[in-house]
């Protein structure tokens, strides 16, 4: 497929590896464009083309694209970007959504004390962290374990683990997209202080010959 990957970080970098050792086609990569970003130095090395964060529209998105994917992008990708590709777009949110939507979801789960977290590959739409669910998985969180111990350990994998299972579903044409239950969705604030994201417009609409799977037991 013809992927614009959309990210940032380590988990950025490794996403971009994981779609060049799958045979994709990275299109281009929107990400900051300072040296230290790591999915930065892997997308000039790659001789891949950037677009700098925060620059992404539907007028600088390229054509042709099959799917974007976000991962680690703080950039809201809005409908008429989305519709640029084929398939949409598709991100990676940890936590099991609906539960903890937000910027900081691995922190409030930590705060709240809970046992148990996971993470989520999910479909981009208008809500923030609202779309159907592509795949799920979970974990446990340790005693004494802080946000950057559970990401680095169990997150992060797992969000690897789960693109690469999407992936392989839309090759065989199968498209799951199950909805989130809003009655059991949370939504916490950034713990840190950030600008609230802008939403354009316009709806993503059709399936493309894919069979669209919205059972919630496969």
């Amino acid at each position: 497929m013809r992927i614009l990957l959309c990210g940032q970080k380590r988990f950025g970098r490794e996403t971009f590896a994981l779609l060049t050792r799958l045979g994709h086609e990275i299109a281009a990569v929107v990400c900051p464009t300072s040296r230290d970003d790591k999915l930065h130095t892997a997308a000039l090395n790659a001789g891949v083309p950037v677009i700098p964060a925060g620059q992404l529209s539907a007028e600088t998105c390229l054509s042709g694209l099959d799917l974007i994917i976000a991962a680690h992008s703080h950039d809201f990708i809005g409908r008429k970007t989305r519709h640029k590709a084929a398939l949409g777009a598709l991100g990676y949110h940890p936590s099991l959504l609906p539960r903890h939507r937000g910027r900081d979801a691995v922190q409030w789960a930590i705060r709240m004390k809970e046992a148990v977290t996971g993470g989520t590959a999910y479909w981009l739409n208008d809500t923030v962290d609202g779309g159907p669910i592509a795949a799920q998985d979970w974990c446990f969180i340790r005693p004494n374990e802080d946000a950057s111990s559970l990401w680095q350990r169990e997150l992060l994998p797992m969000g690897l683990r789960l693109f690469e299972k999407v992936l392989s579903d839309l090759e065989q044409k199968r498209w799951v997209r199950i909805d989130q239950e809003e009655a059991l969705a949370s939504w916490e604030p950034s713990i840190s202080d950030q600008p609230r994201l802008f939403r354009p417009d316009l709806l993503q609409i059709g399936n493309n010959g894919f069979s669209v799977h919205k059972s919630r037991h496969e």
